[in-house]
């Protein structure tokens, strides 16, 4: 039976003129098929071969190359007779690039090699067969350098450092300028920065080095950097790298060689203009390293910088003409702006790489929907193209790049954005700076008392808590940059400090959040708040084509449903009531009331409660001009609305005695008040507070032209709840607005109430699944509290997601699929929509799509993303 080694293909061959089949991504990584079409294509590509991403895993396993080594040494041979060179020997010796390519390209996260098969001797071959030893030596300490950086090991500053001494010695701009002497003397010097740091010296055998070089390479898949990008860019970690190695072609033998990358099409802004640099004389990781100042492309791009130095369209006009055509073809066939790698030796064009390029997120609309108006791709392709984070990219302020920052510590990324603020601890810190100055407030853990500093805020910065804290579903609603869970941040209340390491912040000191990616920056940068343009708004048009379910905003303030209407909501699908009692002078009233005993009294002060969300309301229903509105009577337990300190003020600000409310803040005190007296059993223990929201609501529905207004009980367990209350509401209907048709709904937030949708159903007009405390009530997790050790679920495999991020469909799923089914079978025209976080989830979108809700809700800027989520179900992606 013959083994693995003699039976397994490894190697895929391309440019030799006779081609092996082409695979795909996944068994040549990206950089191997593209090389592999663009060879098939007749594009001039330097022959070479590609070992397959399985020879990853086989090494990751046996530690080895071994069943590899045999067809390397074949398809080397096959190399040496396309080039007519020799490996390790003359009169030509070969050289190689060895260079990584996963499925997904992580353009710098793992390692490549060039120069490979240099030696001491082969330089001097080298020398003779081009009758330019100055540049063998040169492409000799380039291998050196590398080799020693990479494969074993040694810092590559000490290198840079050899190089740059030498530079000053000769008085050169750059290596370029360098003498043959002065090239020996630094290759000198490399070779005993080699043997100091590890007692040895680089292999000499061509072979040797090939076989470290691949064996490094697949060991780079697993380096930190590599692992943590893919982690940040939900990249796979099972598919492994594949190893491209190409007979090497020089930028870098004299005037008329050069290396460069070109894009098809900006990558800033996607405008259809060639865009690119190149640097003469020299080799691709110069540019790479960003240690060498380039040259535009263009003249276009040279003008936009100011740079004095001439462009490659000015300065090889025929090396521009055929790298334009050459790109232009390229982005004919692959249908994708491509950022493209190439070469110029001694005149001759060689392309090195061709893949899809990276872009900003605005240039990635611009381009796809020019694209779709150049006939070149459909509408279903355009969407097809944009992802979520491109989106939450461009409605959200990001740093200006064009700065420096210093990163303190990252935590959760809990709210996308970034802001810029003076450090306030408390909320009467926040007031006071804000007067002045942008504030950052930061807490160990904010609670609705905090909503008011929060809305006077540029930015929320937590020590506890999780991506769905309060702090966090707060912030995504008011559309402000957020990080919770930063650890490693104390908060010093004596000395009114934030303590990171060795850095000591005081309050009024100013901090930058970066929401987006979790990171803690010193002192102010800069940002910039990107504006809608003209392919952004084509691009929500194709989106809204393609959606079946509606999208609804959480919104409770005209700020932030003018925000979601800007973004075409199909209403409002969560109005939080309580949320309007936040206000400083508001909450003042609303203590008052929860802390007085007497019912008389309560109603007193209701009647004055009323008129402020009358007014709210009646704000609401105008911007609204007819849009559905779910209103979510009053939900958070009482004492939630309570201070846990400062009693005494409290009192005070009241104007009740310090014994009473001592004693009403005892009786209201709960020990689980998520599942305490909240929601609809308000309304049966206190009637008074949702008469007095009922009254608010109908009589802000007369003062309007038009309103469709929603109904919403929160917290609902048994339909005998939902006779009572709806009793109650139509006894204020009737005696306030008899003539305004309404509608009333539940909230589904409770497995009973999903279990008993059957018999819920036919009370009301609609189902809101608040997926929230669903989630919390299935798994038994408190959403604050879970941050402690989902983490660790995940990073064990034990949970895929943070289910409160992510729908659990598994368990949540089923109990709402339950709910959808038995709510159907007893009201088939029953409308369901989903109000809690994972409204604006695309995971979870894809699932409220599969199973038949009508409308998901979610924060307002989480509304395209939404609408993208949606209209990608509807198109299979």
């Amino acid at each position: 039976m013959l083994d693995e080694k003699q039976v397994k293909k490894w190697i895929y061959r391309f440019g030799y003129g006779k081609e092996d089949a082409q695979g795909d991504p996944s068994i040549l990584g990206n950089k191997g098929y593209g090389l592999a079409r663009m060879s098939a294509l007749g594009f001039p590509i330097p022959p070479g071969f590609t070992i397959i991403t399985e020879g990853c895993s086989y090494y990751g396993q046996q530690g080895s190359t071994s069943a590899i080594w045999d067809q390397v040494v074949a398809a080397l041979k096959g190399l040496e007779e396309a080039t007519g060179k020799h490996f390790g020997a003359g009169p030509f010796p070969l050289l190689l690039s060895v260079r990584s390519g996963a499925k997904t390209s992580m353009p710098g996260m793992m390692d490549t090699l060039l120069n490979l098969g240099l030696n001491d001797a082969t330089t001097e071959l080298l020398g003779h067969a081009t009758q330019d030893f100055r540049f063998a030596y040169d492409s000799y300490r380039r291998f050196i350098e590398m080799y020693g950086s990479l494969i074993m090991g040694i810092d590559y500053h000490l290198f840079v450092a050899v190089m740059e001494r030498m530079q000053r010695v000769e008085q050169a701009h750059d290596a370029a300028g360098l003498s043959l002497d002065a090239l020996h003397t630094v290759i000198d010097g490399y070779k005993k920065i080699i043997l100091d740091y590890t007692g040895t010296t680089y292999p000499q055998d061509p072979f040797e080095q090939l076989k470290k070089a691949i064996a490094a390479i697949f060991a780079s898949w697993n380096s930190p950097r590599a692992v943590t990008y893919r982690r940040l860019n939900h990249i796979e970690d099972q598919g492994g790298t594949a190893v491209t190695i190409q007979a090497m072609v020089f930028g870098n033998r004299g005037v008329d060689s050069l290396t460069g990358v070109l894009f098809t099409r900006n990558p800033s802004t996607g405008a259809r203009s060639l865009f690119g640099e190149y640097l003469i004389n020299a080799q691709g990781e110069e540019l790479v390293s960003g240690l060498v100042t380039p040259r535009q492309v263009t003249k276009e791009g040279r003008e936009a910088i100011q740079d004095a130095q001439e462009a490659l369209e000015e300065k090889y006009p025929v090396v521009f003409s055929e790298l334009s055509d050459l790109a232009i073809a390229l982005e004919h066939h692959f249908v994708e702006m491509q950022d493209i790698e190439y070469t110029v030796e001694q005149g001759k064009v060689w392309l090195l790489q061709a893949r899809n390029g990276k872009r900003s997120a605005s240039a990635a609309v611009k381009i796809a929907v020019d694209m779709l108006q150049e006939g070149k791709i459909d509408a279903c392709e355009v969407l097809k193209r944009i992802d979520y984070e491109e989106i939450e990219r461009l409605l959200h302020p990001t740093l200006d790049s064009d700065q420096t920052i210093a990163v303190l510590t990252q935590g959760l990324p809990a709210a996308p954005g970034v802001a810029s603020g003076v450090i306030a601890f408390t909320p009467e810190e926040v007031e006071h700076l804000s007067k002045n100055e942008p504030v950052i407030l930061v807490r160990e853990e904010t609670s609705p008392d905090d909503i008011g500093s929060m809305a006077m805020a540029v930015g929320i910065l937590t020590t506890k808590g999780g991506m769905t804290a309060h702090a966090a579903v707060v912030a995504r609603g008011m559309g402000k940059a957020c990080i919770c869970g930063a650890q490693a941040i104390t908060i010093d209340r004596q000395s009114g400090a934030l303590v990171i390491g060795q850095t000591k912040m005081e309050r009024g000191s100013y901090l930058t959040i970066n929401g987006t990616t979790g990171e803690v920056i010193k002192g102010k940068a800069a940002t910039v708040r990107p504006k809608p343009f003209p392919e952004f708004v084509t691009f929500m048009q194709l989106v809204e084509q393609h959606k079946r379910m509606e999208v609804r905003a959480n919104a409770e303030t005209v700020q932030d449903a003018t925000v979601a209407l800007s973004f075409g909501i199909a209403g409002i699908g969560l109005c939080r009531t309580e949320h309007m009692f936040f206000h400083a002078d508001r909450m003042c009233l609303f203590r008052k009331m929860i802390l007085t005993s007497c019912k008389a009294a309560r109603v007193d002060i209701l009647t004055k409660l009323k008129v402020v969300q009358k007014n709210d309301f009646v704000a609401l229903f105008q911007i609204l001009d007819g849009l559905p509105i779910t209103v979510r009577l009053l939900d958070p337990p009482l004492h939630e609305f309570l201070p846990s300190q400062d009693i005494a003020e409290l009192a005070l600000q009241v104007g009740l005695p310090l014994d009473e409310v001592t004693k009403r803040m005892a009786q209201l005190a709960e020990v689980n008040p998520m599942l305490g007296h909240r929601g609809v059993r308000l309304a049966i223990t206190f009637p008074e507070i949702y008469v007095m929201q009922l009254q608010a609501l109908f009589e802000a529905a007369l003062a309007v032209k038009q309103v469709a207004l929603e109904i919403m009980l929160p917290l609902v367990f048994d339909a005998q709840e939902v006779v009572l209350l709806k009793k109650i509401i139509e006894e204020v209907h009737q005696k306030t607005a008899p003539q305004i048709r309404y509608k009333v709904g539940i909230m589904i937030e409770l497995p009973r109430a999903a279990l008993q949708a059957a018999t819920l159903a036919p009370l009301v007009d609609f189902f809101s699944i608040g997926t929230n405390d669903l989630t919390q009530t299935t798994l038994g997790i408190s959403r604050d509290d879970g941050a402690k050790f989902l983490d660790c679920y995940q990073q064990k495999g034990l949970l895929q997601a943070d289910p409160f991020v992510t729908l659990d469909q598994e368990g949540v799923g089923e109990l709402i699929q339950i709910a959808v089914a038995r709510g159907r079978s007893a009201h088939p025209n029953l409308k369901i929509g989903v109000c809690g976080e994972h409204g604006g989830d695309p995971a979870s979108i894809a699932f409220f799509d599969s199973i038949g809700i009508d409308y998901i809700s979610c924060s307002p800027y989480r509304v395209p993303i939404a609408k993208l989520a949606a209209a990608k179900v509807v198109i299979g992606h």
